[in-house]
């Protein structure tokens, strides 16, 4: 398998980390990406990162990551999380040396994800041990405004040697992680492929739309979170979705039961949380993000699968191209 200075530095075998998504990466599926290789990450979602990790601790899942989102970071949790994670990532905030600092003093490894080069500096200067380059197809939040290919190759000449760059945005096949790493990039992120991964918390009919989508279907917007707290931050959704958001009748879309318990919450129309396994109600309406990637996911697949099929795929096109 490959062997990049991401994989010495976290410890995994492949250059491939899940994207943190909320209730899409749910401990089983950080299990499964982890198992096969790769380095799980858990994302803001209705239940507690702590509560998670308790349930990977449970499954023998000790290589992990959290991915906190700036906006809505609870300093509690985020103090209970990174003494338990190999690295703790933060998106949506101006780079901070005094996050980066507590992170490093519970024993983790520093991310940022960043969509410019002027935050990938700002990254780096703070002490960063990964950034995470986002190009503008990534599906789910969007920083930036420009593609991957010129952001990668900015942010891995603006960091020097000292910081990991990992490239997201638009890698689903092969071909596209080979092309990342070619460009400089020391792991590749993946989002898209992984929700429709047999694992993942979305919902069926939410897998099933990004089987049937192509790479010209998704658009980006601020539509999605304009209601509930996250007003101008594009996102990349399946077009779709949007269409079927805007038409809709009604301030409420879907409920949301939590698991375990009687109890439900509902989901506004043009509310930020995609369609989670525990939704029940239009979930079509809801924000189904998906990057340019898209195009790449032609089933429900096992986590382990896809994690073979894109870097056993990769190690041949680079093999072949030396």
């Amino acid at each position: 398998m490959l062997e990049t200075r991401f994989t010495r530095l976290v410890g995994c075998t492949v250059p491939i980390q899940l994207a943190g998504m909320g209730g899409v990466s749910v401990p089983a599926l950080v299990a499964a990406v982890t198992a096969a290789g790769g380095l799980g990450m858990l994302g803001a979602a209705p239940a507690s990162m702590p509560d998670r990790i308790d349930v990977l601790d449970a499954m023998g899942c000790s290589l992990r990551g959290a991915n906190f989102l700036g906006p809505f970071l609870n300093p509690e949790e985020f103090e209970a999380t990174i003494e338990r994670v190999r690295l703790a990532e933060v998106f949506w905030r101006e780079p901070d040396p005094a996050l980066v600092e507590q992170i490093h003093a519970a024993g983790a490894l520093a991310g940022w994800q960043v969509g410019s080069v002027d935050d990938a500096r700002a990254a780096a200067d703070a002490g960063c041990d990964i950034v995470v380059a986002q190009g503008v197809e990534a599906g789910g939040h969007v920083q930036g405004q420009i593609g991957l290919l010129p952001l990668l190759g900015a942010v891995v000449d603006a960091v020097g040697d000292d910081v990991v760059v990992v490239a997201a945005g638009g890698i689903g096949s092969a071909r596209a992680m080979a092309a990342a790493l070619a460009a400089g990039a020391q792991a590749v992120r993946i989002g898209t492929r992984f929700v429709a991964s047999a694992e993942s918390g979305a919902h069926p009919d939410y897998k099933a739309a990004l089987v049937a989508a192509g790479a010209d279907e998704t658009v980006l917007s601020e539509e999605f979170g304009r209601t509930t707290g996250w007003p101008d931050a594009p996102n990349r959704v399946l077009r779709a979705a949007l269409d079927e958001a805007s038409a809709f009748d009604g301030d409420v879309v879907a409920q949301l039961h939590l698991p375990g318990s009687d109890a439900s919450f509902p989901v506004a129309r043009f509310d930020t949380l995609p369609p989670l396994a525990e939704c029940e109600g239009n979930v079509s309406a809801m924000a189904q993000y998906a990057g340019q990637s898209v195009g790449d996911v032609r089933a429900v697949q096992p986590a382990a699968e896809i994690v073979r099929e894109l870097a056993e795929g990769a190690e041949a096109l680079l093999s072949a191209a030396r």
